[in-house]
């Protein structure tokens, strides 16, 4: 079997690709699997694309991504499967997908772990989203062999298009990289969330609530992002996000939080940043939006919440009691490694390509 994977990203260096693609591949290895990564963009144009400026190196990169592309498509005989992680373009119509389907009649996979089929215009992409082409992910599910949904909620959307639309979680590795366990027990007490450019707003709805809590108590709050973030905190912590680094970024929480407003593209998002924190053991505070409510055991390893009263309230009792942090960060750890860990998902992921 040989499955050619058609992603957006140079290797490394999007969270949703490493997890959703990359960390599978050894698994393929073991299966005796033949497979080729084919990203997008390359690594300089993805080290200025969301930078202001550099107009002329973000075109070059672009069209030397899309000559790459129209390359590709004399490799597709070769292989049994085109896997496409999101879109294969980033702008325009799905031509690349429709030649692969239509054209060469391959087996297309389809994954994806956001609501893409919604405009979701940001200063970071205002100019690109003139271009982007929405309507395309429908287009891309109907032409699809089988798709794969981050959530619950995508899966519904896929299953309007296309019958063979399964349910597929993005997991971690709890044998290997999220095999430890955070330390409560700590001299101070910290609040942490890790993200890119494109979540940190999010920030915003819970920064009133942890202004308030500053007033009563001494904590640090602590962002591991790609860029810093705007909030007026005297607790702020900001740490260069790297996959390098990245789990000894979210050892340093004590509570891992994930605000999100109740909107229909966040009801796209896959809970993941509360998979990452409940698989180190430490306890989630949570917004009550979209796959958050079936990624966290509320009351359990952590909370959801709807209101500011209610984030203030629970991150207070957190807080204060180390020994219910523990409790509920042993009982996230054990749920992600019998829900959403790699072991438990591994079937799913190797029945795409039956």
């Amino acid at each position: 079997m040989k499955i050619l994977f058609v992603v957006p990203y140079p290797v490394s260096k999007a969270a949703s690709q490493r997890y959703r693609v990359e960390q599978w591949l050894p698994v393929l290895q073991e299966q005796t699997i033949n497979y080729k990564l084919a990203p997008f963009w390359d690594t300089a144009t993805w080290a200025i694309l969301y930078r202001k400026g550099y107009s002329l190196q973000k075109l070059s990169g672009l069209v030397k991504g899309m000559f790459k592309r129209l390359f590709l498509l004399a490799q597709l005989p070769a292989y049994d499967y085109i896997f496409i992680h999101r879109e294969a373009t980033p702008v325009g119509p799905p031509w690349f997908e429709w030649v692969a389907a239509k054209v060469f009649r391959k087996k297309i996979i389809f994954d994806f772990d956001d609501a893409i089929w919604m405009p979701n215009t940001t200063e970071d992409n205002s100019m690109a989203s003139n271009y982007k082409w929405h309507q395309k992910t429908a287009q891309i599910i109907k032409w699809s062999y089988k798709v794969s949904a981050g959530n619950h909620y995508l899966q519904q959307y896929a299953l309007n298009y296309d019958a063979n639309a399964v349910y597929l979680p993005t997991v971690l590795n709890t044998t290997i990289n999220y095999n430890r366990v955070k330390e409560q027990q700590t001299e101070r007490v910290t609040i942490g969330w890790i993200g890119s450019h494109s979540t940190l707003p999010y920030l915003k709805l819970i920064e009133p609530v942890l202004q308030q809590l500053e007033q009563n108590y001494s904590f640090d709050f602590i962002v591991v992002a790609d860029r810093k973030p705007d909030l007026n905190l005297r607790s702020l912590n900001f740490i260069v996000w790297s996959a390098d680094t990245e789990i000894e970024s979210l050892l340093k929480f004590n509570i891992g939080v994930m605000p999100l407003p109740n909107t229909e593209w966040a009801k796209g998002k896959c809970a993941f940043k509360a998979l990452q924190y409940m698989a180190l053991g430490i306890p989630v505070v949570v917004s009550e939006v979209g796959a958050n409510v079936v990624a966290v055991p509320d009351g359990l390893a952590g909370f959801t919440c709807n209101t500011p009263q209610e984030w203030y309230q629970k991150l207070e009792l957190l807080l204060q009691d180390a020994d219910l942090r523990a409790k509920f960060g042993h009982t996230g750890k054990l749920w992600v490694a019998q829900t959403y860990s790699m072991s438990a998902r591994q079937q799913n992921f190797l029945n795409l390509f039956t």
